[in-house]
């Protein structure tokens, strides 16, 4: 800097000469090659296990290649179109295309920094000068054509350190944008999990109210011949409404998992409701999972993938503020031409030009410079930190999904045995009970442990299925598209993922 300083000092002495002009430009096109200042990004050095602790040995993996498009393994024909459809129109996924084209532009912006700006300006003026001074009273017109050009010699990097942050927010933005087509395509298999169950339970309360208006015609018919009691009658009737109080809820589940399909879709909530209210059954649970080791969840997740990238951007906008520590080197020209005769303006009299270079360096600020640099730094810590964090709740998430799929399973087998048993138990309570050998009283009881088992064996195959889903997100899964599967004015901005520095 000193001897740039020294030479643009002796430039402006003798202007006159080209050879100053020439070795001032080669020295500042050398010095702005330099390293830029501040500290060049390493990434994080993440230790993870060799394996699940959860499921490891117990739970049946596949290849990890179903992650891609995992919905496709439950062999569901609506649930893959409702994703498809979701794909192409949901209203967060356009959001955070908007995001993209923003981050790219704001790219473009960062580098148009490191290049010559040159404008063009022309001009008429005409004036009258005060009769009150010499040549007092004339008029005078003026006309001028010029041409501006200004370079700021990127000598400490600061521009280069722009640019880099500017990259690395673009980058992270496209994983921002894969992290919402992974949590959409989870959250769609979700909503249509939870509306094919309340299906279900539907389905369950209702064969459960014919059977207890049943069991209710049976207790007064008994009554009218004096074999029964009103006390029979009286438990029927009240089990009768706890089975009908149960279908308000179940319905409410139901109509608002398909508004909140539309939703998704992109749709008003009454568009969506007709087709999917039709009785299908739940989908059937994968019966294999993905087989991701933890090392390769950093590369899978689009989470991790974006928050490594923030924390890229964060270290580039340390070697920013550090290079505003420092003096900002500039080089500007003007050329044109200048007449008060419109019809000489365009002669080689008319010519007007300078050529020469500027120091700015902020001397005394108050600190702010300082001040900001230390906020940048606060800034790569929280980065780091937030990076590790992000690690920390990837591992979380694939072993709560992992443990919650095994003990699930566990209790599936637990409750269909149970639907069994209670079956049997029922229809022995009921043969009994008709032939006068048992109280209706364990007939009530043998009625609804049935209902309440069948009920629990829905719900946990509900819980088993959404935990699969759970998984296949924490995974990771679903963002690795098809060309034909995301909108063709989106998938040119999502470029095939690399491994980052």
């Amino acid at each position: 800097p000193a001897a740039l300083l020294l030479l643009w000092f002796l430039s402006m002495l003798q202007s006159r000469y080209l050879v100053f002009q020439f070795l001032l430009w080669s020295w500042a096109f050398s010095l702005a090659a330099c390293s830029p200042v501040g500290p060049d990004y390493q990434a994080p050095e993440t230790t993870l296990p060799q394996q699940w602790e959860n499921g490891a040995d117990r739970l049946r993996f596949t290849q990890s290649s179903d992650l891609q498009q995992w919905w496709h393994l439950f062999t569901d024909p609506r649930l893959d179109t409702l994703i498809s459809q979701a794909l192409q129109a949901n209203p967060d996924l356009a959001i955070a295309e908007t995001r993209i084209r923003e981050a790219r532009a704001l790219s473009r912006i960062s580098g148009a920094d490191l290049l010559p700006s040159i404008d063009g300006a022309s001009g008429y003026t005409h004036s009258r000068k005060s009769e009150h001074i010499p040549s007092g009273g004339t008029r005078q017109d003026l006309f001028q054509l010029n041409f501006d050009a200004a370079w700021e010699v990127d000598i400490f990097g600061g521009n280069r350190r722009q640019q880099e942050a500017a990259e690395a927010t673009l980058a992270a933005t496209v994983e921002d944008y894969r992290d919402v087509l992974v949590s959409l395509t989870a959250e769609v298999a979700r909503k249509y999990i939870e509306l094919r169950a309340a299906q279900q339970r539907l389905i369950l309360a209702q064969k459960n109210i014919h059977l207890q208006e049943q069991t209710l015609n049976l207790t007064r018919e008994r009554l009218t011949t004096g074999i029964g009691n009103q006390l029979e009658v009286a438990q029927a009737q009240t089990q009768l409404s706890l089975l009908h109080a149960q279908v308000p809820p179940l319905e409410s589940t139901r109509t608002q998992a398909c508004h909140q399909l539309a939703v998704l879709l992109g749709m008003q909530p009454q568009q969506l409701g007709k087709d999917l209210l039709e009785i299908a059954p739940l989908p059937q649970t994968p019966a294999r999972l993905p087989a991701l080791l933890p090392s390769a969840l950093l590369q899978q997740r689009p989470d991790l993938r974006s928050a490594e990238r923030q924390l890229a951007a964060a270290n580039a906008a340390v070697g920013v503020a550090t290079a505003d520590l420092f003096p900002h080197f500039s080089l500007s020209a003007l050329i044109g031409l200048q007449s008060t005769d419109l019809n000489q303006l365009i002669t080689s009299g008319s010519r007007y030009w300078s050529l020469g270079p500027a120091i700015q360096w902020p001397l005394f600020d108050g600190g702010r410079t300082r001040a900001a640099l230390d906020a940048k730094e606060a800034q790569l810590d929280r980065a780091r930190l937030t990076y590790q964090k992000t690690v920390l709740t990837a591992l979380a998430d694939v072993e709560d999904a992992l443990v919650a799929i095994q003990h699930e399973q566990a209790a599936k087998e637990r409750f269909i045995e149970a639907v069994n048993s209670s079956r049997q138990a029922a229809d022995l309570a009921k043969h009994q009970y008709t032939a006068g050998l048992n109280t209706f009283l364990n007939v009530l009881l043998a009625t609804a442990t049935l209902a309440q088992s069948e009920d629990k064996l829905v719900q946990s195959d509900q819980r088993l299925i959404l935990a699969t889903v759970a998984l296949y997100k924490a995974m990771g899964g679903g963002w690795q598209l098809k060309a034909t599967a995301s909108p063709s004015s989106i998938s040119p901005l999502l470029p095939t993922p690399t491994a980052y520095p």
